[in-house]
């Protein structure tokens, strides 16, 4: 609703046909900018810092129900949900597949991947068709080599956000570890 002199108005659909008939539509390039603003990991970077990072992305489109990598897998890089969603799943013979997470758009995931290659302890599959950016290991390494100030910036920055989430699996522990010590003591 627009305000004009005090009373309200429906905007009508001419309004914002022409209110967006000079603007060009985003190119992927500015897509994938925004996106990464939206991360942690590289919200206080600037323009010309995340345009290098952005040379090191890679872009793939995943079909719906489509493996983005395997439980046990050695892990290469991190992963950058740009539209669509993904889960996060372990698969046991005995409970069969069992969803832990679902992220979407501007939500990251595989980032311990970039400090070691230990094997993938999920496996993630996309949800729906989904554009995902992935961030790997070796290209991360060519980038700290190349401009180590930088490459030192985003691992301080990952180390922060590992750190949280380290702390958030901790309370999540023990908040899980006191009710099942309540629960024990009703029983």
């Amino acid at each position: 609703m627009a305000r004009q002199n005090g009373n309200s108005r429906q905007k009508k659909p001419l309004d914002s046909l022409w209110s967006n008939i000079f603007q060009k539509p985003a190119s992927p390039e500015e897509d994938l900018l925004t996106t990464l603003r939206k991360i942690p990991l590289f919200a206080e970077m600037s323009k010309a810092e995340l345009k290098e990072f952005q040379k090191i992305m890679h872009r793939r489109v995943f079909k719906s129900n489509e493996p983005i990598f395997w439980e046990g897998e050695p892990g290469v890089g991190m992963y950058i949900v740009q539209s669509g969603s993904v889960g996060i799943y372990k698969i046991t013979p005995d409970r069969g597949k069992e969803e832990i997470a679902v992220l979407q758009g501007g939500e990251f995931f595989g980032e311990l991947a970039l400090l070691d290659e230990s094997p993938r302890s999920a496996t993630c599959i996309s949800r729906e068709k989904s554009e995902i950016i992935g961030l790997f290991r070796p290209d991360l390494f060519n980038l700290i080599d190349k401009k180590p100030r930088l490459g030192n910036k985003f691992l301080f920055k990952l180390a922060v956000v590992i750190g949280e989430r380290l702390k958030n699996t901790n309370r999540e522990l023990y908040e899980l570890k006191a009710k099942l010590e309540q629960s024990e003591i009703i029983v």
